[in-house]
């Protein structure tokens, strides 16, 4: 069960919570699932015609993986892939009769656990094939994908011990693959030409298991042309609005909303300083407010205004937003604790209990990680568990 479920009109604000808001938590998420659904029909579209799975790896980077695929599988998902058998275990609760990949089962005994839970194991060496093999004699078969490396050196088995696994006619019958797959490197760089490389490799390896279904394309790879497509196609990061490269991130709306709860509401002078190290010396007179959120709730050091290494590389730090209006982070973000100037806002704008958004409706999570040095994927997923999470339908993108 979701947690918090709450069915929003398009005309209510993040702030009209029916009761449900627990002023314990110092930051909250709102979660458009409307809006993920959207996204997934978006790439399922652009897949078109192979089928379009969705990755809910890493608690659904970030949103929850019950409830994201349980709002998948309803507008009809039926191909999952996760990284651990304990999250397909959690996904087959919400996916029932779903296909569910398991990419990080490599180790021994964790083929067993696939089975056992009627997952589909994605099998990446020629030891974990071979025990593999052994268990399905013993036990009878049961699915399985196989992973070829192409080119990213990550996982899976090389392209000589795919085709030489193709053409054996004494392979046992207890590895019978339903799907072969390799992964991009550089998907997200269109011009790259890793690209190609990997694409004619790729083709080679589907050409020699004709009967296989076949999958290459991450969420950007979608995006490199119908080549790419083959039978499967497997997007993550846009379905949570995230940039795929290519100029992506416009094209599929924001998923969650991160904000920050007001504790404090301070003035401070000119010429004193703010946070840590004392690296943020003020220039004006200034109304700071204090936000309840840090890098323990993955809002991450790095998005500091001042005393970071990041601010010699990148211009400036990370911005909130409220009330119409960018608030610039200032100083060093804490571990619990984060200052935004609001000098700008009217006096009594904003007061302790009020929110700041963090990314968003208003705030693209991209420049926000782009402010921090990273990638909005790590962003989604460092959210920790001091986050509220409400999960909402048809919110309007432009409410402020």
């Amino acid at each position: 069960m979701v947690r918090n479920s709450l069915e929003n009109t398009s005309t209510e604000s993040p702030d009209s919570f029916d009761g449900s808001e627990d002023e314990s938590y110092g930051a909250r998420l709102i979660i458009n699932m409307e809006a993920l659904v959207e996204n997934w029909q978006a790439m399922r579209a652009l897949s078109a015609p192979a089928r379009c799975a969705a990755v809910i790896k890493a608690d659904g980077y970030g949103l929850g993986a019950n409830p994201v695929s349980a709002a998948l599988y309803q507008a009809g998902c039926r191909d999952f892939f996760v990284a651990t058998a304990r999250e397909g275990t959690e996904a087959r609760m919400q996916a029932p009769d779903a296909r569910i990949f398991v990419m990080n089962c490599i180790l021994p005994g964790i083929e067993a656990q696939c089975r056992d839970a009627d997952l589909v194991p994605v099998l990446a060496s020629m030891e974990h094939i071979a025990r593999w093999t052994s268990l399905c004699i013993a036990n009878g078969d049961h699915p399985c994908a196989l992973q070829v490396d192409t080119g990213m050196n990550r996982l899976g088995i090389t392209l000589d011990e795919a085709l030489i696994l193709a053409n054996d006619v004494t392979r046992p019958a207890g590895f019978s693959p339903v799907l072969v797959m390799s992964h991009l490197a550089c998907g997200d760089q269109p011009d790259h030409p890793l690209n190609g490389q990997q694409l004619e490799r790729f083709q080679t390896v589907a050409a020699a298991f004709p009967d296989v279904e076949s999958s290459l394309c991450n969420s950007a790879g979608i995006r490199l042309g119908k080549d790419y497509l083959f039978d499967l196609t497997r997007p993550g990061i846009s379905l949570y609005g995230g940039s795929t490269g290519h100029g992506a991130s416009r094209s599929t709306r924001p998923v969650v909303t991160a904000e920050a709860r007001i504790i404090d509401i301070r003035q401070a002078r000119k010429g004193e300083t703010v946070s840590y190290g004392a690296a943020e010396r003020l220039k004006r007179d200034s109304t700071i407010a204090v936000c309840s959120i840090g890098y323990a709730d993955g809002y991450l050091r790095s998005l500091s205004g001042a005393g970071v290494p990041m601010r010699g590389v990148h211009d400036s730090g990370a911005c909130g937003f409220a009330k119409g209006m960018r608030l610039p982070v200032l100083g060093c973000v804490t571990m619990d604790l984060t200052a935004f100037d609001i000098t700008d806002l009217s006096p009594g704008s904003l007061v302790p209990g009020d929110f700041i958004e963090l990314f968003g409706r208003h705030i693209n999570i991209d420049d926000v990680a782009a402010a921090g040095g990273t990638i909005g994927y790590e962003m989604l997923t460092a959210m920790g568990k001091r986050y509220q999470r409400f999960y909402v339908n048809n919110m309007r993108e432009d409410m402020s």
